[in-house]
């Protein structure tokens, strides 16, 4: 038997198996369809040949997968999206200080009611929050009543958050 780490016994290796492999004729001895003589030396050197070309290949796919995951996983600079240069704040100062009609067809009450509305939600306790007006909170609420826009629509308009209109 022989004594290398593929265990191949010579002795029942076929004829084709070296022709496949590659191996010169002249170095083998066929008598009776079976090899009588093998350069013991080859088996290894086979081995190695394939076992290097195998690890080249898995290292080849493996570089490239990992790469594949580090572009994937890759968080690009966020563009912002509420880029207007009139915020809700501005909308809602620019609605107050404007034309009395533009108040009605957008938020569906007049300047004096929208007033009263403040006054009123002020004294039940609600205030500014840390990022958004009274004034803005409650345009938010009468724009999406008379609307009837949908959340995104309504934080295009307000240059909010979709969670900002939905509070």
């Amino acid at each position: 038997m022989a004594e290398h780490p593929l265990d191949i016994d010579e002795e029942f290796v076929e004829w084709d198996t070296i022709v496949d492999c590659g191996q010169d004729v002249d170095e083998v001895e066929v008598i009776d369809g079976e090899i009588e003589e093998i350069d013991d030396t080859y088996p290894m050197t086979q081995f190695r040949s394939q076992f290097k070309l195998q690890f080249e290949a898995l290292y080849a796919i493996s570089v490239t997968i990992i790469e594949a995951i580090a572009l994937a996983t890759q968080r690009a600079e966020p563009i912002p999206y509420h880029t207007s240069i009139l915020s809700g704040e501005g909308w809602m100062l620019e609605l107050l200080n404007g034309h009395p009609k533009r108040i009605p067809t957008e938020l569906g009450v007049h300047k004096h009611v929208f007033k009263i509305l403040v006054d009123e939600l002020q004294r039940h306790g609600f205030n500014h929050s840390k990022h958004i007006t009274l004034e803005e909170q409650l345009g938010i609420f009468l724009y999406t009543a008379v609307t009837g826009l949908t959340i995104r629509h309504v934080g295009e308009r307000f240059q909010r958050l979709n969670g900002t209109i939905s509070k």
